[in-house]
Parts: structure tokens; sequence; C-alpha cells
């Protein structure tokens, strides 16, 4: 008893600081001894019977919506696992008895906080004398806050947004603050479940959680930090980073194409519900993902709508719409991602592939399997640098290596899209994939190999255009097309 309250009482400090330091826009230091703060809004609100009932209702089917995500897929288990709270065995719509639940204590150690956390996880006790460094964003439901824990860890949490629209709109209509802090929290509940259960490198990694028994609706999930994904910025990053982002995208719209809990579709498909964490994609906000599969007696039930383009699928014949879920995953990907990020400045090589990946996602024609074996054999061409075979064998004579040197002195080339900003820095697979682009800008004199990589294994290559002075440097080497002479 003596934990749950605790638990209570840092939630209830969490939520507090955190909408000063909205109000304040500075960084707040949080934990301490705030045990006096949990029960200092519950008390003035008494609501009429009718209006009570129509909550719990709401509630009610709230906690159905997160039954199935705690079912065994399959439907194996113990008969004798618990269900939800105050909720009986048996299907809210036949009557019939649910498949058993594999886990109970899932729900009761997000419901009731009624567990400590495991030894690789975060709890409660973790977010004492933490310090909130930003807002990193807030919704309709959801605030989402950057902190540093006391040991200096970066963080991100997710809790109810107190002053969000939804928790706005539920004290409107019920005139219960508590009794909507707790029906709001089951989109950040469901988002906890489907976190345990959806683990994959490109899925935001869950570090812990800390809810109490004494306060239903508070919760907090930690998670790792990313950072939100800006397209824009993305726009103007070399190819192999844009690609980089779809790849990550088509690995994880397969993995919940056989997830545990069946095929998944994302229904709010946004690069906003997207961050990157040491440049890899991750999903991070998922309480609108869904498992659920379409009914459907003909095929005329199974249509997919966008704003610019519709599809029909077929029934199947166990009476669903088949791949419903997979195949607007693909779409939404080639609508938010692909026709962004990968046929622009595409290498010459690659192409013709990138075009067959834009033809087949475009128009519904490959499933996420043939889309993931495309994305995968380009990456294996561009990797190994079989895409260059039709490079002039005679490029790479033009130039006269010096190894064991580096080039310095001051940047008066630049090209884009370049990794520097400073300079023309790219990508090359090879000296000769580097000789080719040097002799294909007519400005460019001589370029520096210095062993640094990308996230693919390729190099990159500093392009100059005029003679830059010669230094020792044991890991670089510097080509110089045979016309100029290098300063010494």
């Amino acid at each position: 008893m003596g934990h749950s309250l605790r638990a209570a009482a840092l939630l209830a400090f969490v939520v507090l600081s955190i909408l000063v330091s909205l109000l304040i826009s500075s960084v707040q230091q949080f934990g301490g001894r705030i045990s006096h703060l949990t029960n200092a809004t519950r008390a003035g609100h008494e609501e009429s019977a009718s209006l009570r009932g129509a909550l719990i209702y709401q509630l009610n089917e709230r906690r159905r919506e997160i039954v199935p995500l705690l079912l065994l897929h399959g439907g194996d288990g113990d008969d004798d696992a618990g269900g939800l709270p105050g909720e009986s065995r048996l299907s809210a719509q036949h009557g019939q008895p649910l498949a058993p639940i594999s886990d109970s204590s899932v729900w009761n150690e997000i419901a009731h906080g009624s567990r400590a956390a495991r030894l690789d996880e975060m709890g409660c006790d973790s977010l004492v004398d933490m310090q909130a460094v930003e807002v990193l964003g807030s919704g309709y439901t959801k605030l989402v806050v950057k902190v540093n824990l006391a040991g200096g860890q970066p963080v991100a949490l997710k809790l109810v947004n107190e002053k969000g629209i939804d928790m706005s709109k539920c004290v409107e209509d019920f005139k219960d603050p508590h009794g909507c802090r707790e029906l709001v929290s089951y989109k950040l509940k469901k988002e906890l479940v489907l976190l345990q259960r959806l683990q994959h490198p490109n899925v935001i990694k869950l570090k812990g959680h800390c809810a109490g028994e004494a306060e239903k609706g508070r919760l907090t999930v930690i998670l790792e930090q990313g950072a939100p994904l800006q397209m824009i910025q993305l726009l103007q990053s070399p190819w192999e980073d844009r690609f980089r982002v779809c790849l990550d995208l088509v690995r994880l719209l397969h993995f919940l194409s056989r997830s545990p809990l069946g095929s998944v579709a994302l229904l709010d498909f946004q690069p906003r519900q997207f961050v990157t964490v040491s440049g890899s994609l991750k999903l991070t906000d998922l309480d609108d993902a869904s498992a659920a599969e379409t009914p459907c007696q003909t095929d005329a039930d199974c249509g997919l709508q966008f704003p610019h383009r519709n599809f029909s699928l077929p029934c199947s014949s166990r009476g669903v719409c088949e791949d419903l879920g997979e195949k607007r995953n693909i779409y939404n990907a080639y609508r938010y991602f692909f026709t962004y990020l990968l046929p622009h400045q595409a290498p010459p090589g690659l192409t013709h592939l990138v075009d067959h990946i834009m033809n087949s996602t475009g128009e519904l024609k490959a499933d996420i399997n043939e889309t993931l074996e495309a994305f995968e054999r380009i990456l294996h061409l561009y990797r190994s640098g079989l895409h260059l075979d039709n490079l002039p064998p005679s490029v790479f004579t033009d130039y006269t290596v010096m190894p064991g040197t580096g080039a310095s002195g001051s940047v008066d080339y630049r090209c884009w899209p370049s990794y520097s900003q400073q300079g023309c820095v790219l990508s090359v697979h090879s000296a000769r994939e580097a000789a080719f682009i040097c002799s294909s800008h007519p400005q460019c004199s001589s370029f520096t190999l210095t062993g640094q990589k990308t996230w693919t294994g390729r190099l990159l290559a500093s392009f100059r255009s005029s003679s830059a002075q010669l230094v020792p440097d044991e890991a670089s080497e510097v080509y110089v097309k045979k016309t100029e002479r290098p300063a010494v």
C-alpha cells in the first residue's frame, strides 16, 4: 500500500510540474515529499446518476478495446487467468466466453500499479529528482516531455494531457475530473500494452512505466529519447539517408503484418507518429493501431478510400477483408514517405528498381513481402557497389593517389545534398566511384577518403575545387587530377 501511495504521489507531482513548465517555459525540478498533493483536486464534483452511468459505460467500452491485446494469439492459455477489473469473461456481443488472457498481471500492473518494476525496467522511483527539459509534443489526449533522470539519462515521458481537448471535453460533459482522467488515460494504457506486445527495432523502446493504485488515471510511460521526424530536413538529406528511413518503415510494416497480435494496421499514419533514434526510424505513437479484421460479405465491403485514390480488395472465405490492414499500411507508406523520399537523386544504376517500387506500392500490386524483398535488393546492390558496373573503367587512371596524406585549408567547393554544410562530402562505394563523381563536377580537382563510413558501410569522400595543402594523415588518402599539382 505504501508503494502505491508513493507512486500516486510521484505521478501527481509529475503532472503538476509539467503543466507548470508549459505555462512558464522553464525547466522544473521534480521529486521530493509530495504525497499531500494526491487528493487535492478530488472533492467538489458531485455528478448525477445519469452522468455517472454514462461515464461508467465509456470506461467499460475502453476496457473492452484493450481485451484483445491481452489475449494469447491463437487462443492458448490458462483458463483461470484473470480478466479486466469488474468485468466478466463473456463477450459483450455474443455472451460467449472470451479466449483466456495470457497474463492478467499485464493489466493489473498497468491499471493498478500492482507490480514493482523488473530489474531491467524503470519504475516510479526512477522519476524522483528528474528535470524537465522541453515539451516534445502535445495532442488531444497525451503530453510528451523530454526529461533528464537523476543520473543524467535523457528519456521521454508520455502522460495524460490535463489541458488537452479530450480531457476538457470529458469534464465539460461529465463534471468528473477524476473519472475523466481515468477515461482519457485508456489511450495511454492501450499504447503501453501495445509497446509491450510489439517489440521491434523500429518501434520505440519501452523503458518502463509508473502507475499508482490510488490514482487510476495517473500513468506515466517512460520511453527512449528520440528526435521528431523532420520531413523538411529529410528532404534535403542525401538519398542514402532518405532510403534508410523508407527501408526501416518497410521492415516495420513487414513485422506488423505478422505480429504477435496478428496483422496490425496503423489507422493514424502520419510522419508525426515517428521519431529517429541514432538515424533509425521508430514508430512512437501506437494508440491508434488496430489488429481488428474487417468483416465482409462481398468484395464491395472491402474498399480502401484515400483522398485521391480508391481500391477494392477481396472478401475472403472467412468473411473478412483480405490483407486490408497490410494494404492500408503500404499505400500510406507510399503517399507519405516513398513519394517524397525515394525517387529524387536515386543513383542512376538503381532508378529502374526504385521506379518499380513506386509503381507496385502506388498501385497496390505488391504485398509487404514483395515490397521488403525489393528494398533489400536495392540495399544489397547499393552496399556492394554492383550498381556501378557501367562506370567507365578509365576514369580512375586520371588521378594520382597520395596515401597517408590529408587535405587542409578552407573549403571552397559545396554541393547538394552533402553530408557537410561546410563543403562537398558525398557517400561513395570506392575511390573509383569518387573519381567518377569528381570528373562529373567541372569544378572538382581532387578528393579525399578518410575512412569515415555511413550506415551502409560506404565511404565518405570530400571533394575540392583547388589544390589543398597536404598534411600527414595515416587514415586518409588524397586523389588529385593529374593535371593538378598539389601544394606541399
